[in-house]
């Protein structure tokens, strides 16, 4: 990991563990009674947990002296890549240049390889995360429904979130929500997420039947899908988007 920190530029609370600079979300908490100290391998970030009426500079420097435990943890992560001018970030399973001119328009253009933006430099990153969400929610909406039709299912409401332990989710009213992140996943592996959610408006357990719908409804080989997604899904939390 000697090279990592060149991906992360630290700004507000972080630790230092080796010469690598971790963010630190501080919680204060009313029923805490002691400090605790949690990584998050999912947001590449550390969270610490502590009394409401404590010092904030005290509790960071008790983290920061945990070297041993950070360094164990911090081990089997990579680093969040802090997304702005000049940074990369994968969009439907393609590595996308950040291309910045102050002058340039503020709306998000996708060129290639590149994303083209203008605007204030501070506000890049958010604007493109908003952009991310609106693409994600677009394609997966209407993917959707194009999948749901095929198999004479129909579609409550889609919508996209950011959970950490799952991609996507159908209620029993057949309302689909994913995390808009697919996005940035390789179009076979998206499409497969949205194959497994509209299976589930059919058969709502993971039995034989629901696993042959997946199969019938998706385009592609669900097995290399589900396996993109163990092995690389975790780092599609990796990137932060700077305010």
């Amino acid at each position: 990991m000697s090279n990592a920190s060149s991906d992360f530029l630290a700004e507000g609370p972080h630790i230092w563990v080796g010469d690598a600079a971790w963010p630190v979300r501080v919680v204060r908490h009313a029923q805490s009674r002691r400090y605790r100290l949690v990584f998050d391998g999912a947001r590449g970030e550390l969270r610490l947990t502590v009394p409401r009426r404590t010092n904030e500079r005290a509790a960071l420097k008790w983290a920061s002296e945990q070297q041993a435990w950070l360094t164990e943890q911090v081990g089997k992560a990579v680093l969040p890549v802090v997304v702005g001018p000049g940074a990369s970030l994968p969009f439907r399973g393609v590595a996308r240049h950040i291309d910045w001119t102050p002058t340039a328009p503020r709306a998000i253009r996708l060129d290639d390889a590149a994303l083209r933006v203008g605007g204030p430099a501070e506000s890049v990153g958010r604007r493109i995360e908003r952009w991310l969400k609106a693409e994600a929610l677009a394609l997966m909406e209407r993917e959707s429904r194009e999948i749901a039709a095929t198999a004479g299912l129909v579609v409550g409401r889609v919508g996209v979130g950011d959970p950490r332990s799952r991609w996507g989710s159908c209620t029993h009213d057949g309302d689909l929500r994913y995390s808009w992140r697919l996005v940035m996943a390789p179009d076979h592996v998206r499409r497969a997420t949205v194959a497994h959610e509209v299976a589930h408006l059919r058969h709502m357990d993971h039995g034989a039947s629901f696993h042959a719908l997946v199969d019938e409804l998706h385009d592609g080989d669900v097995a290399a899908a589900r396996g993109w997604l163990r092995r690389e899904g975790r780092a599609l939390h990796r990137y932060r988007f700077a305010a």
